[in-house]
């Protein structure tokens, strides 16, 4: 028997350098989503898919703990490195960036703290936005004025926790963890109503759109609606059995949402209410395994049914159909940790701060049902 041996042919270092090099670095930016398929005899299934995504240049150093939508392009944010940035996440540019505050825009450590204190609020239609940090201030910046604060609020004696604006722009209302709500004349920067109650350590302010009312969650388990005309607890939703972390309301304020904290599946659940009959919620979104950070309404034209969008500790992102409460679709953003806040950034994107990973440019893509897919991290 002839045996014949072939000389094997060498490729040179440089190129297997560079061939490692690339595969390497597409392996990191591979992520896996999972979303329900609906087959033609009923059954529904969960698939996974990966996906490549675009790494751009990084908004923060350190954790990023409270992103919000500036416009249909840019959005803002504020993190560890105590400054807020203005960012256009569709070419991944920073903008601008914003110093002034003192104590570092983040959340607590996980093991101390259940949702993020801090926050930032965009006035509609303009340049302009609020930032809240532990230095206890609220700060109001103007995009295409200088890199210094428009003015500076200071009525808390502890941490702001919450920042919401009156739909007309004219006011503010903050709320913080010594239990008080302040209302707020955006033109004067005058603090111009207070209003306390015992125990409520504020975790989240949402105005509702065309009405005087403010809805509030808080550390007490209690989910609040106040009339900003007397600062005055106009209702209160039936007590949940977790601290509230967020809230959200409907583009027509006919409804809201509001998230838990919990473990292991214990609690990790956002809620649905009406806000014209407040008697008992309309439904619950469970599949969460950590505590739910944020909950937003998704945009009517989304998808063919009313959805909304929820991110967790659990590194997971979900979409839930509105009324059913079915999810419909969840990213697993593995090594990001604690996902912080959540943003609409347009019909199809959504913004996610993240505590390891900076902030994900999600998408949604309708050729696969409605699959949630990472583009983009900064």
């Amino acid at each position: 028997m002839l045996l014949f041996r072939c000389q094997p042919k060498l490729v040179p270092l440089r190129v297997l350098c560079r061939f490692y090099a690339i595969m390497g670095k597409l392996q990191s930016k591979f992520k896996y989503s999972t979303y329900k398929y609906s087959r033609p005899d009923g059954i529904t299934e969960e698939r996974s898919h990966s996906r490549a995504s675009q790494e751009y240049s990084p908004a923060h150093v350190g954790t990023v703990s409270v992103i919000a939508a500036l416009n249909s392009e840019l959005c803002v944010s504020g993190g560890t490195d105590k400054t807020v940035v203005a960012y256009n996440w569709k070419t991944g540019n920073v903008v601008k960036r914003f110093r002034g505050h003192e104590r570092e825009i983040t959340k607590h450590t996980v093991a101390t703290s259940l949702f993020s204190p801090e926050q930032v609020a965009c006035i509609p239609k303009s340049n302009q936005f609020f930032s809240a940090s532990r230095d206890r201030m609220v700060m109001m910046w103007d995009l295409h004025d200088s890199s210094q604060p428009r003015q500076q609020l200071c009525g808390h004696a502890m941490v702001v926790t919450g920042l919401a604006v009156s739909p007309d722009s004219s006011q503010l209302c903050t709320g913080s963890r010594d239990n008080t709500l302040l209302l707020w004349d955006v033109g004067t920067g005058q603090c111009v109503a207070r209003a306390s109650v015992s125990r409520n350590l504020v975790t989240h302010l949402c105005w509702v759109p065309r009405e005087p009312y403010i809805l509030q969650t808080s550390e007490d388990k209690a989910i609040r609606l106040w009339d900003s005309r007397g600062m005055q607890v106009a209702h209160v939703f039936p007590a949940k059995q977790h601290i509230q972390t967020y809230c959200d309301v409907s583009e027509d304020g006919h409804r809201c949402i509001s998230c838990s904290s919990g473990f292991g599946g214990d609690g990790c659940e956002a809620t649905l209410w009406d806000l014209r009959q407040t008697r008992s919620r309309l439904c619950e979104y469970q599949g969460h395994f950590q505590t739910v950070a944020s909950c937003v309404f998704l945009p009517r034209g989304l998808a063919l049914m009313p959805t909304i969008a929820t991110s967790a500790h659990d590194s997971k992102v979900k979409i839930w159909n509105q009324d059913t409460g079915a999810c419909l679709s969840t990213l697993s953003l593995d090594g990001s940790g604690p996902l912080t806040s959540l943003a609409v950034g347009d019909t199809i994107s959504l913004l996610c701060a993240s505590f390891n990973r900076g902030i994900h440019l999600l998408r949604v893509n309708h050729g696969r049902g409605l699959e949630l897919q990472e583009v983009a991290s900064f």
